[in-house]
């Protein structure tokens, strides 16, 4: 299978009569753009803003991050499942306006939704800080109940992505990235000698507003499903979650997996990347033991010889996660753990919930609960008092200034566990 990724790069966002680009300029026609939205009639108003890195422009509640694309040669155009019928995407050509990204805001769905600043302290925390933000600020009518509240608003963003993805289509990419990898057998055969490693990414899918989407399917309804990696990075996979702001995965994030990226770095180099096994995360104990048996399973079949697993979510997740690593590493599969922590303000509680002797190589991407103190913004893009709902806000975390202060786990994308983040260690 192969994807090409022609990247047309951003460097400003702006509103015009039409929506189209030129020479590096988004330029969005978003009377347009709202009109379209509003086809939805679930959704009463739509007011769409942009902010830009470095301005003191403060986005709350954020719902989820898009990065605008447009498919330009194949199949899966769109969101398959999602926006357009389903169909294989993963191949052909993919134009994406890199830089930009379509944010999703407005009134309170569930209470883990974050904060994006664009400047100072802030903007430190989450990497979206540095595209340039198309935000789409949502209004449903009245009576919705609160799963058709997060489906309206959730649609809308992809909506809107697809839509200003659209001034795409004819432009000539600055850069095209190819990412292509035929089938295990054939990979196998041309690196026999290297270590076969297996991608294990674990979703939020335990219901109550915390989904995940495969082909549009909620992925709490599947079991643990063996995808290309190309499929992920092409739309396949959409955030469909109110999980905590910090390590939510994003829309953005899923399609520009960091963990992919690297593994796709090193294929056919240090080992051969088989693919990416996607594990539905369950709250009961039935669920748990029958995922992480699944995935044994899976990668047993398949030979690995190493797995990286990736979690979304921390707490009652930790079970899973260590679940797969005791399981894998007694079968001889050496495992790797990404994960954030909840270790407390002070950073000297438990960073798990759970724990196995098996887990020996673990990377941190950082304090959930770390606190941070956010200056007063100019411009507030939503509503700043949403913040005492908020995971990682309380009441009187907003200042009478204008400061917020509140953990990062408000912060979307602080502790991405696909390390699609800032946060990076320092040896001392």
């Amino acid at each position: 299978m192969k994807l090409e990724i022609g990247r047309i790069k951003i460097k400003d966002i702006q509103f015009g009569d039409r929506t189209f680009v030129q020479d590096g300029v988004l330029t969005v026609d978003k009377e347009a753009l709202a009109a379209f939205l509003k086809e939805d009639e679930r959704i009463k108003d739509v007011s769409i803003d942009i902010a830009r890195p470095g301005e003191k422009v403060r986005i709350i509640p954020v719902k989820d991050v898009i990065e605008p694309r447009v498919k330009v040669e194949g199949t899966g155009a769109g969101f398959p499942g999602v926006t357009t019928k389903p169909s294989q995407c993963g191949q052909g050509r993919t134009h994406v306006l890199y830089g930009a990204a379509v944010v999703t805001v407005g009134d309170i769905v569930g209470f883990q939704e974050g904060v994006i600043d664009m400047w100072g302290e802030g903007a430190k925390w989450t990497p979206f800080s540095k595209t340039y933000n198309l935000t789409v600020d949502i209004k449903v009518v009245e009576g919705l109940d609160t799963h058709t509240h997060e489906e309206t608003v959730r649609l809308a963003g992809l909506r809107a992505a697809e839509f200003v993805g659209q001034a795409g289509r004819d432009v000539e990419p600055d850069e095209i990235l190819t990412y292509e990898m035929g089938g295990i057998f054939e990979e196998t055969a041309k690196y026999p000698n290297l270590p076969k490693v297996l991608y294990v990414e674990m979703m939020i899918t335990q219901g109550l507003l915390h989904d995940t989407y495969i082909y549009g399917v909620n992925a709490q309804h599947i079991l643990p499903t063996l995808m290309h990696p190309n499929e992920e990075l092409d739309g396949a996979v959409i955030s469909g979650n109110c999980v905590a702001a910090c390590d939510k995965i994003t829309t953005y994030q899923h399609q520009n997996n960091s963990v992919i990226l690297d593994l796709y770095e090193q294929h056919g180099k240090e080992i051969n990347f088989l693919g990416v096994i996607m594990v539905p995360e369950h709250t009961t104990l039935t669920g748990k033991l029958r995922a992480s048996d699944y995935t044994l399973k899976l990668a047993q079949m398949l030979g690995a010889d190493g797995v990286i697993v990736s979690e979304e979510g921390y707490g009652n997740p930790d079970s899973d996660l260590l679940m797969i690593c005791r399981k894998c590493e007694k079968a001889g599969i050496k495992t790797v753990l990404i994960t954030d922590e909840c270790a407390g303000w002070d950073g000297m509680s438990q960073g798990l919930a759970d724990t196995v002797p098996e887990a020996v190589a673990v990377v941190s991407t950082g304090n959930v609960s770390h606190v941070v103190t956010l200056p007063p913004a100019d411009k507030v893009i939503g509503d700043a008092e949403s913040i005492a709902v908020l995971a990682g806000g309380w009441k009187g975390a907003l200042k009478e200034d204008g400061t917020l202060q509140c953990e990062l786990n408000a912060v979307i994308g602080s502790t991405s566990e696909i390390g699609y983040h800032n946060v990076t260690c320092r040896e001392y």
